[in-house]
């Protein structure tokens, strides 16, 4: 099964200024880019949950994402 990984607006503009705060840039990228992948082929399987089994927390040092799955429409909101 492949999920649709959609960042709202808000997740983004985090994810944009922790990149440009980072003394390490690719670290952030290759962390993102990760967390992207595993989100998309089995978002169950990553992190923990937290308020419900589909609300997540997911971690890939230097970054940690709160996301929701959306079963029925195979989409991952983070």
């Amino acid at each position: 099964m492949k999920y649709q990984v959609v960042w709202d607006r808000l997740a983004e503009e985090e994810l944009a200024a922790i990149w440009l705060a980072a003394s390490d840039r690719n670290a952030v990228t290759r962390a993102s880019e990760w967390l992207e992948r595993r989100l998309a082929v089995n978002p169950l399987d990553l992190g923990e949950s937290r308020r419900s089994s589909v609300e997540r927390i997911g971690f890939y040092p230097p970054l940690g994402i709160e996301f929701e799955v959306i079963e029925d429409d195979l989409r991952v909101v983070v």
